[in-house]
């Protein structure tokens, strides 16, 4: 039976799945398969996580999820999932110090591709990542830290699994914490062109979601870490945008009871940070997905080179939102060394209405240095990617390393990857 990817648009061309119940075979199914790939909770757009042989799905192998209290760091499974382990570790007392949109995701899936949350001074998910093991093409397994690792671990962390199988990470942790949330209706765009870093740095994590289909931002949402200044006094309005009546969805008629509570009730941070509730399925995944970095500096171009053609964008978008991810030295992390923009695009299911929009996105951000998410759908050539990550040659140099027969390379990596 063919396995589908989340949102149902990709159906694997994997032989099969394999989902080894310990590490001894785990390592027996890696040295012995010629081709394969690691599955992880299969929320990826595009071919990254296929294989001409198998695919790999690890969130059977076990593993506890065990705090250093002294380091400040926890160990956990790589096929854990941010809802799981952000109520455990609340439970402990502890946080990780940001999440993305959604905690249904897996950890060694969201690390691997850079996935994020928002924050001017939040980098992406990868950048908890304190070390990490995995199985090499001949079944060894291999620990990688940031305290030893230098530049291999710089590269191995957002390795786009062709490293091989990431089976533990240990994450940096701190103290718990409880967040309020905020939402605001009706920002002028034209506010962000004097405004942008204000509005952006306005709270802990902040974001725009837009429609394209006017000239204002539909949604402004602002997490404040509770204790935090305007955390608990929001302003009556935000840079001319108003308070919501109630709880917001994103995405206009959507039941807003599947989002994180709003109106500034403080509660958790795992219940807070991510948008949507860990309990809910936010969509049923009918919909397609694409992202974008710019370079910070250039978010307001890019900005008004997208509201130049939103009468092209909005007919085939659900909702787009606009967050900032702050730099880090990870080597294909599309912050790397860049304070970035990332501009998402929810699309509506129809691949051929999508793709001419996506090439014209493309388009309209060539020469903003914009790179795309891993993860989800992008046409960019593979001579532009190679141009926006410097340390790529030193990526491939680390394949050959760890997979010198090619056994984790795919259709993807030989696309968006050509062998250096």
């Amino acid at each position: 039976m063919r396995r589908t990817n989340w949102a149902g648009n990709l159906t694997f061309g994997a032989e099969r799945v394999v989902r080894p119940s310990s590490a001894d075979e785990l390592r027996r199914v890696v040295a012995g398969t010629p081709r394969l790939r690691a599955l992880g909770s299969g929320h990826s757009f595009n071919d990254i996580a296929d294989s001409p042989g198998i695919q790999v799905d690890v969130s059977g192998l076990p593993g506890a999820v065990e705090v250093d209290s002294a380091a400040m760091t926890v160990r956990v499974p790589a096929g854990i999932r941010y809802a799981e382990l952000g109520a455990r570790l609340n439970g402990l007392g502890y946080a990780l110090r940001n999440l993305g949109s959604l905690p249904h995701i897996s950890v060694a899936g969201s690390c691997a591709t850079a996935t994020h949350g928002s924050g001017v001074r939040n980098g992406n998910l990868a950048t908890a990542v304190a070390a990490l093991d995995l199985v090499t093409a001949d079944g060894d397994t291999v620990t990688l830290d940031r305290r030893t690792g230098g530049d291999r671990f710089r590269g191995a962390v957002v390795s786009l699994g062709a490293l091989g199988v990431v089976t533990a990470l240990t994450l940096d942790i701190e103290p718990a914490f409880e967040v309020r949330q905020y939402v605001y209706e009706g920002l002028p765009i034209e506010v962000l062109d004097d405004h942008f870093d204000d509005v952006v740095s306005g709270a802990y994590s902040v974001s725009l979601f837009t429609s394209w289909r006017g000239p204002r931002i539909d949604q402004v949402w602002l997490k404040h870490r509770a204790g935090a200044p305007g955390a608990d006094a929001p302003p009556p309005e935000w840079f001319e945008a108003e308070p919501a009546e109630g709880p917001r969805h994103p995405v206009r008629g959507m039941p807003a009871e599947n989002c994180t509570e709003q109106g500034g009730v403080a509660g958790p941070w795992h219940e807070r940070l991510p948008h949507f509730r860990s309990g809910f399925t936010p969509s049923s995944g009918a919909e397609l997905q694409s992202e974008f970095f710019v370079p910070r500096r250039h978010a307001l171009a890019a900005l008004r080179a997208l509201d130049g053609v939103r009468e092209r964008i909005s007919p085939v978008l659900q909702i787009s939102e606009i967050r900032t991810v702050a730099a880090d030295e990870l080597w294909l992390s599309p912050a790397y060394r860049q304070d970035v923009a990332a501009f998402h695009f929810t699309w509506i299911p129809d691949d051929a209405a999508v793709r001419p929009v996506i090439a014209l996105i493309e388009e309209r951000l060539a020469g903003l240095g914009a790179r795309p998410h891993w993860a989800k759908l992008f046409g960019t050539a593979p001579e532009t990617l190679a141009a926006c990550y410097p340390r790529l040659p030193d990526f491939h140099a680390l394949v050959r390393e760890f997979d010198p027969a090619g056994k984790f390379r795919n259709a993807y990596t030989d696309r968006c990857l050509p062998r250096g």
